[in-house]
Parts: C-alpha cells; sequence; structure tokens
C-alpha cells in the first residue's frame, strides 16, 4: 500500500511536471508523538521535537541557521528509518552537506524547482500538497527560505489552512522554512533563529540560537545549538 502511494505521487508530480529530482524512498517508522530533531537540548525544550501531525515553522535571515536545523530535522528522520521528502522551491539543496550531515537519501524525497519566483511559489505549493495527501513521510519540508518577500507575502493565509486539513492526525510533521513566520497551525511551533558563523582560517561551524513560539505553552529562554563543519 505504501508503495502504491509513493508510485501515485510520483506519477502526479511528473503529470504536473513538478519534479526534476526524485529519490526512492523507504517504508516510514513507527511513529512517536514527535519527531525529534536529534539535537537533544532543541528536543528537551520541545519535549521530544517537532509536533506530529501539525504544520511548524523554522524562520530566520540568512546565515541564521536555517539550513543547519532543517538538516537535523531530516537526518534524524531517516536516521528513524522514516521517509522524508523536501520540496526544495529555489533549488538550493546542497547535496554534499546533506550527506555531511547524516541525512540518508535513499529515504529522501527531493523535489526541485526551476523558473521564475511566482511560478516556483505557485508550483512548489502544489507539489507540497500532492506530497502531503500521498502521506507515508516522517517529516515534510518546504524551503521558502530564498523566496522575495513580497511573493511570501501574497500566499493566501488559508493555503496553510488547507495544508494543516490535510495532516490533522497524520504522522507527519510538516515544516516550513522562511525569512519570517507565515503559517504554523494552532498545535504547531515556531522556531525563529539567529545565528553566527565561527571561523578561524576557514569556516568551521555555525552556533545557532532556537527561541522557541508555542500557542500551548511558554518556554522561557532559547537553547544554543552549535554545529561543526567537517
Amino acid at each position: 500500500m505504501a508503495n502504491q502511494a509513493l508510485a501515485a505521487v510520483h506519477a502526479a508530480l511528473r503529470a504536473r511536471k513538478l519534479d526534476r529530482t526524485l529519490t526512492t524512498a523507504l517504508p516510514t517508522a513507527a511513529r512517536g508523538d514527535a519527531a525529534a530533531t536529534g539535537i537533544a537540548r532543541l528536543d528537551a525544550i520541545l519535549r521530544g521535537g517537532l509536533p506530529r501531525g501539525e504544520l511548524s515553522e523554522i524562520v530566520g535571515a540568512r546565515s541564521s541557521g536555517r539550513t543547519t536545523l532543517l538538516l537535523q530535522v531530516v537526518a534524524a528522520a531517516t536516521a528513524r528509518g522514516e521517509r522524508a521528502a523536501l520540496v526544495d522551491a529555489f533549488d538550493r539543496l546542497d547535496v554534499a552537506s546533506a550527506a555531511a550531515a547524516a541525512v540518508d537519501l535513499d529515504r529522501l524525497l527531493w523535489i526541485r524547482g526551476s523558473g521564475g519566483a511566482e511560478a516556483l511559489l505557485d508550483r512548489a505549493l502544489k507539489a507540497l500538497n500532492l506530497v502531503l495527501q500521498a502521506g507515508g513521510f516522517g517529516v515534510v519540508a518546504i524551503d521558502l527560505a530564498d523566496a522575495p518577500p513580497a511573493a511570501l507575502g501574497a500566499i493566501p493565509f488559508t493555503t496553510w489552512l488547507r495544508v494543516q486539513r490535510t495532516i490533522e492526525g497524520s504522522d507527519t510533521a510538516c515544516v516550513i522554512v522562511a525569512p519570517q513566520p507565515l503559517g504554523r497551525s494552532a498545535g504547531g511551533l515556531t522556531l525563529a533563529l539567529t545565528g553566527r558563523s565561527r571561523w578561524s582560517s576557514c569556516l568551521r561551524g555555525v552556533d545557532v540560537t532556537v527561541r522557541v513560539v508555542s500557542p500551548r505553552r511558554q518556554v522561557d529562554g532559547d537553547v544554543c545549538v552549535g554545529a561543526d563543519v567537517r
């Protein structure tokens, strides 16, 4: 059944010319209440990780650590034996960085965008809906980090309400990556990032500070997550 669903989403994406790269994926592992990020200090604050069946956000300025955290979340999902999907609207994923972050690429469905900003956003959102409707993914992310602010502001808020209705009660933790908050669900989280790079003669790593915004609980303070570059 899972293979049939995956074949269906592949066919639908190709029919709508929404795919440039599709990688094979393996069956989803048994779910928990949350999808752990794999970062112990952050998961402790999140009470296990990103909530499943909810829409969450990773937001921050360029170089704040958005991609670093996203890759950690995807790597943790594939390490659990889950399938993960990334709608890469502006085709910015660096495969070498993903592999260095321990992402199992055999378990990642990577959908790459091409074209103008407005067309890219429209196609990326359609691809996101198709993937979520297919089901069977532990983590699904849409990377809109490089979208122009005006284009992001033009996305109707009802878009995110439809996304939430699609994943409600499911095993999927859906994540938006963007420069600003866009549309977390009532039970989702916003992870607001600030970061700085560590240099010697070359880039050594990044220190990421995450402020967790939750509609259901107060979170005191920030958590600092350091990531070394290998």
